[in-house]
């Protein structure tokens, strides 16, 4: 799926203020029933420009397994396109002492880069969106729900639009839309206790996908 060149413009503009490196469009089928949203690019993303690729990414794939889906029969993207990286200390070799380590999107990263993902729903009109992790859900539906507590539930809602990215002024779509928050891939590898609920879930979303 391509962007209009204004598009790509207005979201690089934005995004010159903050420490941000790489670009990710997406990956898949921009025609397929679902449309799956991460938060943002890690390192190998950003070298590589493709989604979900490294750790997570073999998780991810994991999980899709788990559901039936394959990476090329659905769409892969993210709330921001680049990765919002900090720089921390480090006693690697040769690193100087400091490195870049992945970092939360803020806000007005998330507002740069708004309108890349309302230009994708627009024109893909999925069936079913999967958002993996706070970030995405927020983003999408504008609340602020635990995961924890409405994982793998199947919600019908408008997304919402962003109305002014300086602002960050935000309004719901016309149209209804069926979004599922399931837990960012990395999140087990941080807390391995939530393995039961992730697995718990991803039946849950098989049922569904399956009716």
């Amino acid at each position: 799926m391509q962007f209009p060149d204004y598009l790509m413009k207005e979201a690089e503009r934005r995004m010159e203020p903050y420490d941000v490196e790489g670009f990710v469009l997406g990956h898949g089928d921009a025609n397929g029933k679902v449309m799956l949203i991460g938060e943002a690019p890690g390192e190998n993303e950003a070298l590589e420009g493709k989604p979900f690729i490294g750790r997570a990414g073999k998780e991810l794939d994991k999980q899709l397994e788990e559901l039936g889906l394959k990476r090329e029969d659905i769409y892969i993207t993210s709330v921001v396109r680049s990765r919002p990286y900090k720089w921390v200390k480090t006693n690697k070799k040769n690193a100087g002492g400091i490195r870049k380590a992945n970092r939360k999107p803020n806000q007005k990263e998330i507002n740069a880069h708004a309108s890349l993902l309302d230009y994708q729903i627009e024109k893909m009109k999925p069936e079913i969106i999967l958002t993996l992790g706070g970030v995405a859900f927020e983003r999408l539906t504008g609340r602020k729900d635990k995961i924890s507590e409405i994982i793998g539930t199947v919600i019908d809602t408008p997304v919402m639009k962003v109305k002014d990215a300086d602002k960050g002024i935000y309004e719901p779509s016309e149209e209804t839309y069926r979004v599922i928050p399931l837990y960012h891939p990395a999140s087990v590898f941080y807390n391995p206790k939530i393995k039961q609920t992730i697995d718990q879930s991803l039946e849950q979303v098989k049922q569904f996908l399956s009716n």
